[in-house]
C-alpha cells in the first residue's frame, strides 16, 4: 500500500468534484471536466497517464458518427463487460452540466478504433428509453444484473430539482431526493419499467452500488429529507423472467454510514476497496474497507488505511476515482493557499502488493521487447521502422509528449466571455454576480453594441436597460449603442437605413413562339386579294 504525491502538468484546473474516471482498453479516461470543452479537446474526455510522479492528460477523439456528450458531474456510470460479441463499454446517465442543468439522457460509450500510432478513438451513442423512463437526476447509481441468460440495467436513487409547479424565487434551484423507485431497463430494446418496493421507503443519493450476478447491494447514501447518512445495507434481487421481471429487496445488517465514496476493484473476483467519502457534512471518513461478494452474500471488513498526509487530514473535502485495479486517484483542495498555483493536491493510492506492482511494471516495460536475443539481429540505422509517424516527427520527442494537454494553450475566458469587463463602469463580477433579469439563470444577459467596425458585447445590467426594453431590442433589428458610444439618444438620432428598391428589367426573349406579322400597305393588300381570287 502506497500513497504517492502527483504533480499535474498543466491540467490541474480540469479536475473537479463530481468527475468520473473510466477504463477502456487498458487506458484511464477522465470524464466530466470543469467547464465546457475547449477547442483543444472538444469531446471533453482525456486520457490520464501517471509517470515518474507526474500526471498528464491527453485529448481523446470521437468517431464521426458519434453524438455530442456534455461534461457531466455526478452521473451514474456503469461498466459493461464484453458479452454476446459486444465490446466493453460504459453506460452514462444523468448528471449536471456546467450550467447546473440536470440531464436525463442515457449514453453508451465504447471504443471505436485505434490508429496506427495507438491513439484511442471512442464512439458515443445516445440510447432512447421507452416506457416508464427515469427523469433527470444526479448522484444515483446504475448496475448490471444477469439472470436466466439475460442482461439488464438497474438504476436507483439520485436527486433532482423540485417540480416546476412548486418552484418559487427563493427555492428555484433547490434539490430534493428522487422517489425511491427502482428502474429496470433492457439494453437491447430500451424498454424501461419502474418498481416500488416497501423496503426502499426513503430516497437516497451518493450511495455505493455493487452487483454480482442477479443481486445488487446498496451501501450507505445521503438523504436530504432527514439530512443524515444512516448505515443502510440493502440487497436487491432481480429475476428476469419471461414477460414481467420479479424484484425483491432485503434489509441487511452491518452497513456503512458513508456517502460519495471511491470504489476500486482489486482483481477479476468481486472484491472491492471502499475509500474516502463522508460520515457527516463536516467529517470525512478516513477509514478503508474491503467488500467481498460471493455466493453466500456480502462481507465487509476493515482495511488499514494509508498514512495520510497533513493536507489530507486537515482538508474539509476530497474526491477522486478508480485509476485501475487496486489504484485510486485522490484529490484534496489547497484550502486557499496563495503560494500554491494548483487548485488541488493529487495523490496516487495503490493497494497492490510490492511484488504485484513490480511485476506489472516489468511486464509493461518488456511488452514491446524481444526475449530471444541470440537469434535476433540488431537493426541498423537504415533499417529502423516507424509506425504511424515520419522519422523527422520523432526527433527530440518522447512518448505522447506532443499530445499532452496544456491549459496555457486555452483562451482566457475572463477576457473573451460573459465575464469580460464590458465598459469602464462594469459592475458584473463572476464571484458575486446574481441574476438580475428573469431571463437570466447562470450567465448575465448581454447585448451587442454596433459602434465601430467589429462592435463589442456589453452587459445589459451595466447599460441600465429595463427588462422590457431589453426584450424589445433583442427582438428587433435596430442597432444598439452602449453608454460609452452615445447610448439610446445616439440610437434615436441615427437615421433609419433607406433601402433602395432594385429595379428589375425584363429579359429579352430571343425566340418567340408566336405568329410573325407583316406591315402591308392598303394598295398591296388589294393587289394580293385580286391575285388570289
Amino acid at each position: 500500500m502506497t500513497l504517492q504525491p502527483l504533480t499535474p502538468v498543466n491540467c490541474a484546473g480540469l479536475l473537479q468534484p463530481g468527475c468520473s474516471l473510466l477504463q477502456l482498453d487498458g487506458e484511464i479516461l477522465l470524464f466530466g471536466q470543469k467547464g465546457w470543452p475547449k477547442r483543444s479537446c472538444p469531446t471533453g474526455i482525456f486520457g490520464v497517464r501517471f509517470k515518474n510522479g507526474e500526471m498528464k492528460l491527453r485529448a481523446i477523439s470521437f468517431s464521426n458518427d458519434s453524438c455530442y456528450l456534455p461534461p457531466l458531474r455526478c452521473p451514474a456510470v456503469c461498466r459493461l463487460d464484453p458479452y454476446d460479441g459486444l465490446p466493453e463499454s460504459y453506460l452514462i446517465h444523468g448528471g449536471r452540466t456546467p450550467n447546473n442543468e440536470i440531464s436525463s439522457c442515457l449514453y453508451l460509450l465504447t471504443m471505436d478504433s485505434r490508429g496506427c500510432n495507438r491513439k484511442l478513438m471512442l464512439k458515443c451513442k445516445e440510447k432512447e428509453l421507452v416506457g416508464e423512463v427515469p427523469g433527470a437526476r444526479y448522484g444515483h447509481a446504475m448496475s448490471i444484473v444477469k439472470s436466466r441468460g439475460k442482461t439488464a440495467c438497474v438504476m436507483f436513487g439520485g436527486r433532482s430539482y423540485i417540480p416546476t409547479g412548486e418552484r418559487t424565487t427563493e427555492r428555484w434551484n433547490s434539490v430534493v431526493d428522487c422517489p425511491p423507485q427502482v428502474f429496470l431497463f433492457d439494453l437491447e430494446f430500451g424498454c424501461s419499467s419502474a418498481h416500488t418496493l416497501p423496503e426502499l421507503s426513503d430516497g437516497q443519493s451518493f450511495h455505493v452500488a455493487l452487483a454480482r450476478e442477479d443481486c445488487v447491494y446498496f451501501i450507505g447514501g445521503h438523504s436530504i429529507t432527514s439530512d443524515s447518512r444512516p448505515p443502510r445495507l440493502f440487497r436487491l434481487r432481480v429475476e428476469l423472467l419471461q414477460g414481467i421481471p420479479l424484484l425483491s429487496c432485503e434489509t441487511l445488517d452491518s452497513g456503512l454510514s458513508i456517502s460519495s465514496a471511491i470504489i476500486t476493484r482489486t482483481g477479476p473476483s468481486h472484491r472491492y476497496i471502499v475509500l474516502g467519502g463522508y460520515q457527516s457534512d463536516s467529517q470525512k471518513r478516513m477509514e478503508c474497507s474491503t467488500v467481498l461478494l460471493d455466493e453466500k452474500g456480502i462481507h465487509i471488513d476493515h482495511l488499514e488505511p494509508p498514512r495520510w498526509t497533513p493536507d489530507i487530514i486537515h482538508s474539509r473535502t476530497w474526491f477522486g476515482g478508480s485509476a485501475g485495479d487496486g489504484c485510486i486517484l485522490l484529490a484534496v483542495p489547497t484550502e486557499g493557499r496563495p503560494s500554491q498555483p494548483d487548485v488541488h493536491y493529487f495523490y496516487h493510492v495503490s493497494f497492490q502488493q510490492e511484488k504485484e506492482s513490480s511485476e506489472e511494471e516489468r511486464t509493461q516495460a518488456c511488452s514491446q521487447e524481444s526475449t530471444d536475443y541470440e537469434n535476433s539481429t540488431p537493426l541498423e540505422d537504415s533499417e529502423e521502422l516507424y509506425f504511424g509517424r515520419e522519422p523527422h516527427e520523432l526527433e527530440n520527442s518522447s512518448d505522447d509528449e506532443g499530445d499532452t494537454y496544456n491549459e496555457e494553450d486555452e483562451e482566457d475566458e475572463s477576457q473573451t466571455g460573459y465575464w469580460t469587463k464590458c465598459c469602464l463602469g462594469c459592475q458584473v463580477d463572476p464571484n458575486t454576480w446574481e441574476p438580475y433579469y428573469s431571463t437570466e439563470l447562470h450567465r448575465p444577459a448581454m447585448i451587442f453594441c454596433s459602434k465601430g467596425e467589429g462592435g463589442h458585447w456589453v452587459h445589459a445590467q451595466c447599460m441600465e436597460l429595463s427588462e422590457t426594453l431589453l426584450v424589445k431590442l433583442s427582438q428587433g433589428s435596430k442597432k444598439y449603442f452602449c453608454l460609452d458610444h452615445g447610448g439610446l439618444p445616439y440610437q434615436e438620432m441615427t437615421p433609419p437605413r433607406q433601402v433602395i428598391p432594385v429595379r428589375r428589367t425584363p429579359m429579352k426573349v430571343k425566340d418567340r413562339n408566336g405568329a410573325f406579322m407583316f406591315k402591308i400597305s392598303p394598295s398591296k393588300k388589294s393587289f394580293f386579294k385580286r391575285l388570289f381570287d
